[in-house]
Protein backbone atom coordinates (compact mmCIF):
# COMPACT_ATOMS: atom_id res chain seq x y z
CA UNK A 1 0.00 0.00 0.00
CA UNK A 2 2.83 2.38 0.94
CA UNK A 3 4.56 1.58 -2.34
CA UNK A 4 1.51 2.93 -4.18
CA UNK A 5 0.65 5.81 -1.82
CA UNK A 6 4.03 7.56 -1.78
CA UNK A 7 4.38 7.81 -5.58
CA UNK A 8 0.85 9.17 -5.83
CA UNK A 9 1.59 11.81 -3.19
CA UNK A 10 4.80 12.76 -4.97
CA UNK A 11 2.92 13.05 -8.26
CA UNK A 12 0.23 15.23 -6.66
CA UNK A 13 2.85 17.50 -5.11
CA UNK A 14 4.67 17.84 -8.40
CA UNK A 15 1.45 18.73 -10.23
CA UNK A 16 0.62 21.28 -7.54
CA UNK A 17 4.10 22.76 -7.79
CA UNK A 18 3.87 23.07 -11.56
CA UNK A 19 0.47 24.71 -11.26
CA UNK A 20 1.70 27.11 -8.61
CA UNK A 21 4.64 28.10 -10.84
CA UNK A 22 2.52 28.56 -13.95
CA UNK A 23 3.78 31.55 -15.89
CA UNK A 24 1.50 34.22 -17.28
CA UNK A 25 1.40 35.30 -20.90
CA UNK A 26 0.60 38.88 -21.87
CA UNK A 27 -2.80 37.78 -23.18
CA UNK A 28 -3.60 36.07 -19.87
CA UNK A 29 -2.59 39.18 -17.92
CA UNK A 30 -4.82 41.40 -20.04
CA UNK A 31 -7.77 38.99 -19.89
CA UNK A 32 -7.46 38.61 -16.12
CA UNK A 33 -7.23 42.38 -15.60
CA UNK A 34 -10.34 43.01 -17.70
CA UNK A 35 -12.26 40.64 -15.44
CA UNK A 36 -10.88 41.74 -12.06
CA UNK A 37 -9.64 45.32 -12.29
CA UNK A 38 -11.68 47.42 -9.84
CA UNK A 39 -11.49 50.69 -11.79
CA UNK A 40 -12.78 48.89 -14.87
CA UNK A 41 -15.57 47.27 -12.85
CA UNK A 42 -16.62 50.72 -11.63
CA UNK A 43 -16.76 51.92 -15.24
CA UNK A 44 -18.98 48.96 -16.09
CA UNK A 45 -21.26 49.78 -13.16
CA UNK A 46 -21.62 53.36 -14.44
CA UNK A 47 -22.72 51.90 -17.77
CA UNK A 48 -25.18 49.57 -16.02
CA UNK A 49 -26.72 52.53 -14.17
CA UNK A 50 -27.09 54.36 -17.48
CA UNK A 51 -28.70 51.22 -18.96
CA UNK A 52 -31.25 51.28 -16.13
CA UNK A 53 -31.93 54.96 -16.80
CA UNK A 54 -32.51 54.15 -20.47
CA UNK A 55 -34.90 51.35 -19.58
CA UNK A 56 -36.79 53.63 -17.19
CA UNK A 57 -37.19 56.35 -19.85
CA UNK A 58 -38.86 53.75 -22.08
CA UNK A 59 -41.22 52.71 -19.27
CA UNK A 60 -42.12 56.38 -18.86
CA UNK A 61 -43.91 56.17 -22.23
CA UNK A 62 -46.43 53.71 -20.75
CA UNK A 63 -49.51 54.72 -18.74
CA UNK A 64 -49.27 54.73 -14.97
CA UNK A 65 -51.53 52.47 -12.91
CA UNK A 66 -51.80 52.87 -9.13
CA UNK A 67 -54.08 51.33 -6.55
CA UNK A 68 -55.06 52.84 -3.23
CA UNK A 69 -56.90 51.70 -0.13
CA UNK A 70 -57.48 52.91 3.40
CA UNK A 71 -59.22 51.76 6.56
CA UNK A 72 -60.45 54.07 9.36
CA UNK A 73 -61.81 53.53 12.85
CA UNK A 74 -63.68 56.42 14.49
CA UNK A 75 -65.41 56.73 17.85
CA UNK A 76 -67.29 59.37 19.87
CA UNK A 77 -70.41 61.41 19.16
CA UNK A 78 -71.40 60.94 15.56
CA UNK A 79 -74.40 61.88 13.44
CA UNK A 80 -76.47 58.81 12.91
CA UNK A 81 -78.42 57.91 9.85
CA UNK A 82 -81.67 59.05 11.57
CA UNK A 83 -80.19 62.56 12.06
CA UNK A 84 -79.58 62.10 15.79
CA UNK A 85 -76.23 62.17 17.61
CA UNK A 86 -74.91 59.38 19.72
CA UNK A 87 -71.72 57.73 20.93
CA UNK A 88 -70.99 55.07 18.34
CA UNK A 89 -67.93 53.34 16.98
CA UNK A 90 -67.62 53.35 13.19
CA UNK A 91 -65.39 51.42 10.82
CA UNK A 92 -64.98 52.56 7.22
CA UNK A 93 -62.66 52.04 4.28
CA UNK A 94 -62.20 52.66 0.57
CA UNK A 95 -60.40 51.24 -2.45
CA UNK A 96 -59.50 52.80 -5.76
CA UNK A 97 -57.48 52.42 -8.96
CA UNK A 98 -56.22 55.35 -11.04
CA UNK A 99 -54.35 55.61 -14.34
CA UNK A 100 -52.73 58.42 -16.29
CA UNK A 101 -51.25 58.60 -19.77
CA UNK A 102 -49.46 61.52 -21.39
CA UNK A 103 -50.72 61.79 -24.94
CA UNK A 104 -48.53 64.70 -26.03
CA UNK A 105 -45.90 66.89 -24.35
CA UNK A 106 -43.77 68.10 -27.23
CA UNK A 107 -42.18 64.62 -27.62
CA UNK A 108 -40.16 65.24 -24.45
CA UNK A 109 -40.46 61.66 -23.24
CA UNK A 110 -39.64 60.20 -26.63
CA UNK A 111 -36.57 62.41 -27.00
CA UNK A 112 -35.55 61.52 -23.45
CA UNK A 113 -35.42 57.88 -24.54
CA UNK A 114 -33.19 58.80 -27.47
CA UNK A 115 -30.96 60.93 -25.24
CA UNK A 116 -30.56 58.13 -22.70
CA UNK A 117 -29.71 55.67 -25.46
CA UNK A 118 -26.96 58.02 -26.66
CA UNK A 119 -25.65 58.44 -23.10
CA UNK A 120 -25.61 54.65 -22.69
CA UNK A 121 -23.66 54.19 -25.91
CA UNK A 122 -21.16 56.84 -24.72
CA UNK A 123 -20.77 55.05 -21.38
CA UNK A 124 -20.05 51.78 -23.17
CA UNK A 125 -17.35 53.55 -25.19
CA UNK A 126 -15.86 54.79 -21.91
CA UNK A 127 -15.63 51.16 -20.81
CA UNK A 128 -13.85 50.24 -24.04
CA UNK A 129 -11.42 53.14 -23.57
CA UNK A 130 -10.67 51.96 -20.03
CA UNK A 131 -10.06 48.42 -21.31
CA UNK A 132 -7.61 49.61 -23.95
CA UNK A 133 -5.75 51.89 -21.54
CA UNK A 134 -5.48 49.01 -19.08
CA UNK A 135 -4.11 46.69 -21.79
CA UNK A 136 -1.53 49.29 -22.81
CA UNK A 137 -0.49 49.82 -19.20
CA UNK A 138 -0.10 46.07 -18.64
CA UNK A 139 1.98 45.79 -21.81
CA UNK A 140 4.33 48.47 -20.48
CA UNK A 141 4.76 46.62 -17.18
CA UNK A 142 5.16 43.28 -18.98
CA UNK A 143 7.92 44.60 -21.24
CA UNK A 144 9.60 46.16 -18.22
CA UNK A 145 9.89 42.68 -16.68
CA UNK A 146 11.35 41.24 -19.89
CA UNK A 147 13.83 44.12 -20.05
CA UNK A 148 14.96 43.56 -16.47
CA UNK A 149 15.29 39.83 -17.06
CA UNK A 150 17.66 40.38 -19.97
CA UNK A 151 19.47 43.12 -18.08
CA UNK A 152 20.05 40.65 -15.24
CA UNK A 153 21.45 38.14 -17.75
CA UNK A 154 23.85 40.81 -19.04
CA UNK A 155 25.01 41.56 -15.48
CA UNK A 156 25.49 37.83 -14.80
CA UNK A 157 27.42 37.46 -18.04
CA UNK A 158 29.64 40.38 -17.08
CA UNK A 159 30.33 38.78 -13.68
CA UNK A 160 31.13 35.46 -15.36
CA UNK A 161 33.63 37.15 -17.70
CA UNK A 162 35.30 38.82 -14.73
CA UNK A 163 35.50 35.53 -12.82
CA UNK A 164 37.10 33.80 -15.80
CA UNK A 165 39.56 36.64 -16.15
CA UNK A 166 40.50 36.31 -12.47
CA UNK A 167 41.48 32.70 -13.11
CA UNK A 168 43.62 33.75 -16.09
CA UNK A 169 45.17 36.59 -14.10
CA UNK A 170 46.15 34.20 -11.31
CA UNK A 171 48.14 32.14 -13.80
CA UNK A 172 49.86 35.23 -15.23
CA UNK A 173 50.65 36.58 -11.76
CA UNK A 174 52.12 33.26 -10.68
CA UNK A 175 54.19 33.22 -13.88
CA UNK A 176 55.44 36.72 -13.09
CA UNK A 177 53.90 38.21 -16.25
CA UNK A 178 51.51 40.49 -14.35
CA UNK A 179 51.93 42.20 -10.97
CA UNK A 180 49.88 41.00 -8.00
CA UNK A 181 48.01 44.34 -7.94
CA UNK A 182 46.33 43.36 -11.20
CA UNK A 183 44.73 40.36 -9.50
CA UNK A 184 43.52 42.51 -6.65
CA UNK A 185 41.98 44.94 -9.12
CA UNK A 186 40.19 42.08 -10.88
CA UNK A 187 38.77 40.83 -7.60
CA UNK A 188 37.53 44.34 -6.77
CA UNK A 189 35.88 44.46 -10.19
CA UNK A 190 34.21 41.11 -9.46
CA UNK A 191 32.78 42.56 -6.24
CA UNK A 192 31.35 45.50 -8.21
CA UNK A 193 29.89 43.11 -10.80
CA UNK A 194 28.29 41.04 -8.04
CA UNK A 195 26.67 44.22 -6.73
CA UNK A 196 25.33 44.93 -10.23
CA UNK A 197 23.80 41.43 -10.31
CA UNK A 198 22.09 42.00 -6.96
CA UNK A 199 20.86 45.44 -8.06
CA UNK A 200 19.43 44.10 -11.32
CA UNK A 201 17.87 41.14 -9.50
CA UNK A 202 16.13 43.56 -7.15
CA UNK A 203 14.93 45.63 -10.10
CA UNK A 204 13.49 42.49 -11.69
CA UNK A 205 11.69 41.52 -8.47
CA UNK A 206 10.24 45.02 -8.24
CA UNK A 207 9.09 44.95 -11.88
CA UNK A 208 7.33 41.61 -11.29
CA UNK A 209 5.73 42.98 -8.14
CA UNK A 210 4.50 46.06 -10.01
CA UNK A 211 2.68 43.95 -12.60
CA UNK A 212 1.27 41.60 -9.95
CA UNK A 213 -0.08 44.58 -8.01
CA UNK A 214 -1.54 46.08 -11.17
CA UNK A 215 -3.43 42.80 -11.60
CA UNK A 216 -4.53 43.01 -7.93
CA UNK A 217 -3.17 39.54 -7.19
CA UNK A 218 -3.30 38.55 -3.54
CA UNK A 219 -0.35 36.16 -3.75
CA UNK A 220 2.58 37.75 -5.60
CA UNK A 221 5.35 35.41 -4.45
CA UNK A 222 4.76 32.77 -7.16
CA UNK A 223 3.91 35.20 -9.95
CA UNK A 224 6.06 35.20 -13.08
CA UNK A 225 5.60 35.74 -16.81
CA UNK A 226 6.61 33.87 -19.93
CA UNK A 227 9.33 35.18 -22.22
CA UNK A 228 7.72 35.18 -25.68
CA UNK A 229 9.50 35.35 -29.01
CA UNK A 230 9.73 39.07 -29.55
CA UNK A 231 9.12 40.57 -32.99
CA UNK A 232 12.10 40.94 -35.28
CA UNK A 233 13.27 44.53 -35.37
CA UNK A 234 14.37 45.80 -38.74
CA UNK A 235 15.20 49.18 -40.16
CA UNK A 236 12.91 48.63 -43.15
CA UNK A 237 9.76 48.85 -41.04
CA UNK A 238 7.50 51.45 -42.59
CA UNK A 239 5.45 53.82 -40.48
CA UNK A 240 2.32 55.59 -41.58
CA UNK A 241 2.38 59.33 -41.29
CA UNK A 242 0.87 60.74 -38.06
CA UNK A 243 -1.92 62.40 -40.05
CA UNK A 244 -2.90 59.09 -41.71
CA UNK A 245 -3.00 57.37 -38.35
CA UNK A 246 -5.03 60.26 -36.91
CA UNK A 247 -7.63 60.16 -39.70
CA UNK A 248 -8.00 56.41 -39.23
CA UNK A 249 -8.19 56.71 -35.43
CA UNK A 250 -11.02 59.26 -35.62
CA UNK A 251 -13.30 56.51 -36.91
CA UNK A 252 -12.71 53.79 -34.33
CA UNK A 253 -11.12 55.26 -31.19
CA UNK A 254 -13.65 54.89 -28.33
CA UNK A 255 -12.93 58.34 -26.86
CA UNK A 256 -13.88 59.94 -30.19
CA UNK A 257 -17.04 57.84 -30.45
CA UNK A 258 -17.97 58.82 -26.90
CA UNK A 259 -17.40 62.53 -27.60
CA UNK A 260 -19.57 62.36 -30.75
CA UNK A 261 -22.35 60.52 -28.91
CA UNK A 262 -22.34 63.08 -26.09
CA UNK A 263 -22.63 65.89 -28.63
CA UNK A 264 -25.70 64.18 -30.11
CA UNK A 265 -27.06 63.72 -26.59
CA UNK A 266 -26.72 67.44 -25.83
CA UNK A 267 -28.55 68.23 -29.07
CA UNK A 268 -31.40 65.99 -27.91
CA UNK A 269 -31.31 67.91 -24.63
CA UNK A 270 -32.04 71.13 -26.51
CA UNK A 271 -35.01 69.51 -28.29
CA UNK A 272 -36.34 68.32 -24.93
CA UNK A 273 -35.96 71.81 -23.43
CA UNK A 274 -37.82 73.39 -26.34
CA UNK A 275 -40.57 70.78 -25.91
CA UNK A 276 -41.36 72.36 -22.54
CA UNK A 277 -42.92 75.29 -24.44
CA UNK A 278 -45.64 73.08 -25.92
CA UNK A 279 -48.97 72.21 -24.22
CA UNK A 280 -49.23 68.89 -22.43
CA UNK A 281 -52.26 66.69 -23.11
CA UNK A 282 -52.88 63.79 -20.76
CA UNK A 283 -55.66 61.29 -20.18
CA UNK A 284 -56.69 59.99 -16.76
CA UNK A 285 -59.13 57.46 -15.37
CA UNK A 286 -60.32 56.42 -11.92
CA UNK A 287 -62.41 53.70 -10.34
CA UNK A 288 -63.16 53.53 -6.63
CA UNK A 289 -65.63 52.55 -3.96
CA UNK A 290 -66.02 52.75 -0.20
CA UNK A 291 -67.45 50.88 2.80
CA UNK A 292 -68.82 51.96 6.17
CA UNK A 293 -69.96 49.67 8.98
CA UNK A 294 -72.62 52.21 9.99
CA UNK A 295 -74.02 52.61 6.48
CA UNK A 296 -77.65 51.29 6.66
CA UNK A 297 -79.61 49.45 4.04
CA UNK A 298 -83.01 51.09 3.33
CA UNK A 299 -86.19 49.45 2.11
CA UNK A 300 -89.97 49.93 2.06
CA UNK A 301 -92.21 48.77 4.86
CA UNK A 302 -95.71 47.29 4.46
CA UNK A 303 -97.13 50.78 3.96
CA UNK A 304 -94.60 51.66 1.25
CA UNK A 305 -92.61 54.00 3.49
CA UNK A 306 -88.80 54.00 3.29
CA UNK A 307 -87.28 52.55 6.41
CA UNK A 308 -83.99 51.03 7.63
CA UNK A 309 -83.93 47.31 6.99
CA UNK A 310 -80.44 46.69 8.40
CA UNK A 311 -78.06 48.92 10.32
CA UNK A 312 -75.17 47.71 8.14
CA UNK A 313 -75.26 47.07 4.42
CA UNK A 314 -73.26 44.06 3.23
CA UNK A 315 -69.69 44.72 2.01
CA UNK A 316 -70.32 43.52 -1.53
CA UNK A 317 -73.50 45.56 -1.82
CA UNK A 318 -71.76 48.71 -0.51
CA UNK A 319 -68.85 48.39 -2.94
CA UNK A 320 -71.30 47.93 -5.78
CA UNK A 321 -73.72 50.70 -4.75
CA UNK A 322 -71.05 53.24 -3.82
CA UNK A 323 -68.91 52.63 -6.92
CA UNK A 324 -67.35 55.77 -8.45
CA UNK A 325 -65.89 56.00 -11.98
CA UNK A 326 -64.16 58.89 -13.71
CA UNK A 327 -62.54 59.47 -17.07
CA UNK A 328 -61.17 62.67 -18.53
CA UNK A 329 -58.55 64.66 -20.40
CA UNK A 330 -56.28 67.39 -19.12
CA UNK A 331 -54.60 70.08 -21.21
CA UNK A 332 -51.86 72.13 -19.58
CA UNK A 333 -50.68 75.20 -21.49
CA UNK A 334 -47.44 76.82 -20.28
CA UNK A 335 -47.75 80.59 -20.09
CA UNK A 336 -45.33 81.77 -17.45
CA UNK A 337 -43.29 79.65 -15.05
CA UNK A 338 -40.72 82.05 -13.70
CA UNK A 339 -38.50 81.79 -16.77
CA UNK A 340 -37.65 78.14 -16.10
CA UNK A 341 -38.23 77.03 -19.71
CA UNK A 342 -36.07 79.81 -21.17
CA UNK A 343 -33.35 79.00 -18.65
CA UNK A 344 -33.44 75.31 -19.58
CA UNK A 345 -33.22 76.14 -23.29
CA UNK A 346 -30.29 78.49 -22.69
CA UNK A 347 -28.45 75.89 -20.61
CA UNK A 348 -29.11 73.24 -23.28
CA UNK A 349 -27.51 75.48 -25.92
CA UNK A 350 -24.50 76.00 -23.66
CA UNK A 351 -24.23 72.23 -23.19
CA UNK A 352 -24.10 71.80 -26.97
CA UNK A 353 -21.24 74.29 -27.25
CA UNK A 354 -19.49 72.60 -24.33
CA UNK A 355 -19.86 69.20 -26.04
CA UNK A 356 -18.42 70.63 -29.25
CA UNK A 357 -15.43 71.97 -27.34
CA UNK A 358 -15.00 68.64 -25.53
CA UNK A 359 -15.06 66.86 -28.88
CA UNK A 360 -12.51 69.26 -30.35
CA UNK A 361 -10.37 68.88 -27.24
CA UNK A 362 -10.50 65.08 -27.64
CA UNK A 363 -9.45 65.45 -31.28
CA UNK A 364 -6.55 67.71 -30.36
CA UNK A 365 -5.43 65.35 -27.59
CA UNK A 366 -5.65 62.35 -29.95
CA UNK A 367 -3.65 64.14 -32.65
CA UNK A 368 -0.96 65.15 -30.14
CA UNK A 369 -0.78 61.63 -28.70
CA UNK A 370 -0.37 60.11 -32.17
CA UNK A 371 2.24 62.67 -33.19
CA UNK A 372 4.15 61.98 -29.97
CA UNK A 373 3.81 58.21 -30.40
CA UNK A 374 5.10 58.45 -33.98
CA UNK A 375 8.04 60.64 -32.97
CA UNK A 376 8.89 58.34 -30.05
CA UNK A 377 8.72 55.23 -32.25
CA UNK A 378 10.94 56.83 -34.88
CA UNK A 379 13.44 57.99 -32.27
CA UNK A 380 13.42 54.58 -30.57
CA UNK A 381 14.07 52.87 -33.89
CA UNK A 382 17.06 55.12 -34.62
CA UNK A 383 18.36 54.63 -31.08
CA UNK A 384 18.06 50.85 -31.33
CA UNK A 385 20.00 50.45 -34.57
CA UNK A 386 22.57 52.98 -33.42
CA UNK A 387 22.98 51.01 -30.16
CA UNK A 388 23.27 47.80 -32.16
CA UNK A 389 26.16 49.28 -34.12
CA UNK A 390 27.73 50.54 -30.90
CA UNK A 391 27.63 47.04 -29.36
CA UNK A 392 29.20 45.53 -32.46
CA UNK A 393 32.09 47.99 -32.51
CA UNK A 394 32.56 47.83 -28.71
CA UNK A 395 32.75 44.01 -28.84
CA UNK A 396 35.59 44.28 -31.37
CA UNK A 397 37.38 46.81 -29.19
CA UNK A 398 36.99 44.62 -26.09
CA UNK A 399 38.32 41.51 -27.84
CA UNK A 400 41.38 43.45 -28.97
CA UNK A 401 41.94 44.87 -25.45
CA UNK A 402 41.45 41.43 -23.88
CA UNK A 403 44.13 39.92 -26.13
CA UNK A 404 46.55 42.70 -25.21
CA UNK A 405 45.69 42.31 -21.50
CA UNK A 406 46.43 38.59 -21.60
CA UNK A 407 49.83 39.44 -23.12
CA UNK A 408 50.49 41.99 -20.40
CA UNK A 409 50.38 44.92 -22.85
CA UNK A 410 47.34 46.61 -21.19
CA UNK A 411 46.82 47.25 -17.49
CA UNK A 412 43.74 46.06 -15.59
CA UNK A 413 42.25 49.54 -15.33
CA UNK A 414 42.08 49.96 -19.11
CA UNK A 415 40.84 46.40 -19.49
CA UNK A 416 38.03 46.85 -16.97
CA UNK A 417 37.10 50.16 -18.53
CA UNK A 418 36.76 48.55 -21.95
CA UNK A 419 34.75 45.68 -20.48
CA UNK A 420 32.42 48.11 -18.69
CA UNK A 421 31.98 50.01 -21.94
CA UNK A 422 30.92 46.79 -23.65
CA UNK A 423 28.33 45.82 -21.10
CA UNK A 424 27.06 49.39 -20.84
CA UNK A 425 26.56 49.31 -24.61
CA UNK A 426 24.67 46.02 -24.26
CA UNK A 427 22.50 47.51 -21.53
CA UNK A 428 21.78 50.53 -23.73
CA UNK A 429 20.88 48.18 -26.56
CA UNK A 430 18.42 46.30 -24.36
CA UNK A 431 16.83 49.53 -23.19
CA UNK A 432 16.55 50.78 -26.79
CA UNK A 433 15.17 47.41 -27.89
CA UNK A 434 12.29 47.34 -25.43
CA UNK A 435 11.58 51.01 -25.85
CA UNK A 436 11.35 50.45 -29.60
CA UNK A 437 9.00 47.48 -29.14
CA UNK A 438 6.77 49.40 -26.74
CA UNK A 439 6.69 52.54 -28.90
CA UNK A 440 5.70 50.54 -31.97
CA UNK A 441 3.00 48.81 -29.94
CA UNK A 442 1.59 52.22 -29.00
CA UNK A 443 1.58 53.21 -32.66
CA UNK A 444 -0.16 49.93 -33.56
CA UNK A 445 -2.61 50.67 -30.73
CA UNK A 446 -3.63 53.92 -32.44
CA UNK A 447 -3.87 52.06 -35.76
CA UNK A 448 -6.46 49.72 -34.25
CA UNK A 449 -4.12 46.71 -34.09
CA UNK A 450 -4.58 44.44 -31.07
CA UNK A 451 -1.69 44.44 -28.62
CA UNK A 452 0.21 41.14 -28.81
CA UNK A 453 3.77 39.94 -28.36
Amino acid sequence: MKKILFPLMALALSIFSVHAQEKWTLEKCITYAKEHNIDLQLRKMDAEIQANNTKQSKFNLLPTLNGSTNYNFSYGRTLRSDNTYGNINTESGSIGVSTNLTLFNGFQKWNSVKQNELDLAASLQDVEKAKEDLALNITSYYLDILFNKELLQVAQEKLKVTQLQIERTKVLVEAGTLPKGTLMEQKAQAARDELDVVTNSNSLDLAILNLAQLLDLENTSDFDITSPDLPVLNASRSMLSPESVFINALEFRPEMKAAKLRLESSEKGLIIAKGQRTPTLSMSGYWGSSYSKDFPEFGLDANGVSTIIRREMKLGDQLSNRENKAFGFNLSIPIFNGGIVNRNISNAKINIERSKLDMQNSKNALRKDIQQAHANALAAMKKYFSSESAVSSTEEAFRYTEEKFNLGLVNSVDYNQEKNNLFEAKSNLLQAKYEYIFRTKILDFYNGIEIKL
